[in-house]
């Protein structure tokens, strides 16, 4: 019980980030400066949290490849490529997109004989994969510009998909998931900072008040709470259990869109909730 209950927080709160980054951006955040200080926020809490679990990190060349390429592929690129595309194709189609990862990275992890092949999780896949179509179906159609977002929004599963495999072929031998959970995002936060530096993104929103506040506290608790969990599902299930993530961030993301942001819903999403819930059981119960 305790992965699926790993995977169903995990899950929600990756789909709670897109959310709460559309409500700052409507707020006056500029995207990537509301990404870079919530990932700074959340890489500090996390790096805390593993300082008072007693975690004191050993510096070395795989430590710092593995934090350097795991927080461009996991965190800074797709994320920073999803924020940015929040204002064009909405957070509710950026959240559906969270629900293709996992079937790209079953078919990297074939191959690579990091899971092997399962008759009940390819039709798990299937039907997940056919929820997220329907998913995607229920986005109305763009206008001007919206098209060119919606195709670097879709290249955002690929991104997620290859670190999903790169973090677990590349993991640092004996490091514990508290350690590199903050290694990652604080990584990833330089990462964004340097982009947003040479880009000249304003650090500050248009406007200072509580609101704006308040979103920022809010995502850097959640990126804190996501990441720790992230890393330890990803030892639990590895790197295609971890995948299912998008498939409950992909739901959660789309709800809140629609209570939050006032984004339509359409009669197909109930069709498309139930055939991602049958996927994730079949792949749950595959043999790994």
């Amino acid at each position: 019980m305790k992965p699926l209950l790993c995977l169903l927080s995990t899950g929600a709160l990756l789909g709670m980030t897109t959310v709460i980054a559309g409500l700052a951006i409507r707020a006056g955040w500029h995207p990537v400066a509301f990404l870079f200080w919530s990932a700074l926020g959340g890489g500090l809490l996390l790096a805390i949290i593993a300082f008072m679990s007693g975690e004191r990190p050993k510096a070395s060349l795989a430590l710092f490849r593995y934090a350097l390429l795991s927080g461009l592929l996991s965190f800074a690129l797709p994320n920073m490529l999803s924020f940015v595309a929040i204002p064009h194709v909405g957070a509710g189609f950026v959240a559906l997109c969270l629900a293709f990862p996992p079937l790209l990275t079953y078919g990297l992890a074939l191959p690579l004989g990091l899971d092997r092949f399962s008759a009940g999780a390819v039709v798990g896949m299937a039907f997940g994969f056919g929820g997220a179509v329907l998913l995607a179906a229920s986005k109305p159609a763009a206008g001007g510009d919206g098209w060119m977002w919606t195709g670097v929004v879709l290249l955002v599963p690929f991104i997620i998909a290859t670190g999903n495999i790169y973090r677990t072929v590349a993991w640092p031998e004996q490091a514990s998931p508290r350690l590199l959970a903050p290694a990652m995002v604080l990584t990833a936060a330089m990462i964004i900072g340097l982009y947003a530096t040479l880009a000249h993104v304003p650090f500050t929103p248009a406007i200072w008040d509580r609101s704006v506040m308040v979103l920022l506290m809010m995502q850097m608790a959640i990126i804190a709470g996501t990441y720790a969990l992230y890393f330890v599902l990803q030892k639990l299930n590895g790197p295609v259990g971890l995948g299912q993530i998008g498939w409950i961030g992909a739901a959660t993301g789309k709800l809140l869109a629609v209570a939050c942001l006032g984004e339509v819903i359409h009669a197909i999403l109930p069709p498309a909730f139930l055939l991602i819930l049958v996927g994730i059981v079949l792949v749950s119960r595959r043999g790994k």
